[in-house]
């Protein structure tokens, strides 16, 4: 289960995550072989079929991340922990490390697999995809969340792969 930080105000208009054109999701998502293609914003149900799914820490939309506060990112952590709870996917990918350390208060958390689990889950904290994010190039954000779909594979998740929320 792949989760962004909130909707960008493209995607609360649009309805769909990761809308906003430039943004590296998509591309990043076909790049490190999750997807046989590059998916449209607008396909992103197609996920499914991948055995992926999407939601957001932070339900609120914004121009960017930083105007959310604090308290935003520790109640969406909560709300995320009940999702994956009820819904039981075998990773959580949180696209923005920042986003993730606020939200599940881990302020050492770093780009990678966390020692957090919630019941089974295990949890991914990955580069936020986002066009502002230059400390990661394109292919440096492909190889890590290349890293993360070996480790998912490697261990079946196909077999129980998260539903779209």
């Amino acid at each position: 289960m792949f989760c962004g930080i909130n909707p960008g105000l493209m995607s609360a208009a649009s309805g769909h995550h990761f809308a906003r054109p430039g943004n590296r999701f998509w591309p990043v998502l076909h790049a490190s072989g999750f997807t046989p293609r590059i998916l449209r914003p607008a396909e992103q149900d197609e996920l499914l079929a991948y055995g992926l799914g999407i939601t957001n820490v932070v339900e609120r939309a914004s121009a960017r991340a930083d105007e959310l506060s604090a308290e935003e990112f520790r109640e969406g952590g909560r709300r995320l922990v009940e999702k994956v709870t009820r819904l039981r996917p075998k990773w959580l990918a949180v696209a923005g490390v920042t986003a993730y350390r606020v939200a599940f208060d881990d302020k050492h958390a770093r780009v990678g697999p966390q020692d957090r689990t919630i019941g089974d889950t295990r949890i991914w904290a990955l580069p936020n995809p986002s066009g502002l994010n230059a400390h990661w190039p394109p292919a440096a954000l492909a190889e890590e969340y290349g890293r993360l779909r070996a480790a998912a594979f490697a261990e079946g998740a196909e077999e129980a792969a998260p539903r779209d929320v």
